[in-house]
């Protein structure tokens, strides 16, 4: 039998009056049971685990990042040499001699024939005679370019002497005073040199006929 204090020390401690280890024990068993027929979890089980999931594959990164770096460099180096071969300084065209004389004597054929334009006349179609038969290409006066026309072969005397008379046409018409003379028809009679002169250079025909011959006699 416990005395006054001794109960009032078990009353510190937590415990009933009237209720002792032996009693606790044996309630155990019955709130076990309890808490398992009213469907109650044990604090101490373990749920239920779910499946495991399937490893995370790898990412389109991790799997083909570096090929997607070289395929974009190799992307840049390409275009960087398609611009370049599009934009890059591209030699100039060589135009044909007697191209040139035509696109520079036609837009003369309506402008007035005074000495400017016999002048522009007489210098454009020395440049043609000078770089269709490869004749040196220093300036020369009337004489000295008709005597050098005069003993070419390639360009014969019957064309030399054309060159030689429209010259010196041009320069009796540009220096000497303006008189009721009819015109020189200077554009017209320089592109009709013109059309000689490559005559001459057309190569010969197969059967020993000239060119433009041939085509008059099929005409």
């Amino acid at each position: 039998m416990r005395t006054p204090a001794g109960r009032r020390q078990h009353a510190r401690r937590g415990g009933k009056p009237g209720l002792h280890a032996g009693s606790f024990r044996l309630l155990l068993p019955a709130a076990f049971l309890a808490r398992a027929a009213a469907g109650i979890p044990e604090l101490d089980d373990i749920p239920p685990l779910r499946p495991p999931r399937a490893e995370l594959p790898p990412t389109f990164w991790e799997q083909s990042g570096l090929w997607v770096i070289i395929a974009g460099f190799l992307l840049l180096a390409l275009a960087g040499a398609a611009i370049w071969f599009l934009t890059r300084p591209r030699p100039p065209q060589a135009v044909p001699p007697e191209a040139q004389a035509r696109q520079a004597l036609e837009p003369l054929c309506h402008q007035p024939e005074d000495g400017a334009l016999l002048s522009r006349v007489s210098q454009v179609l020395r440049h043609y005679v000078q770089a269709a038969f490869a004749l040196p290409p220093e300036e020369m006066t009337t004489a000295e370019f008709c005597r050098a026309v005069a003993g070419h072969a390639a360009i014969g005397p019957e064309l030399a002497t054309a060159l030689a008379e429209f010259l010196r046409a041009c320069d009796q018409y540009k220096f000497s005073p303006p008189a009721p003379e009819p015109p020189l028809d200077a554009v017209s009679r320089a592109l009709q040199l013109v059309e000689q002169a490559e005559a001459r250079r057309a190569p010969p025909h197969p059967d020993g006929a000239a060119p433009a011959a041939a085509g008059q006699s099929a005409a």
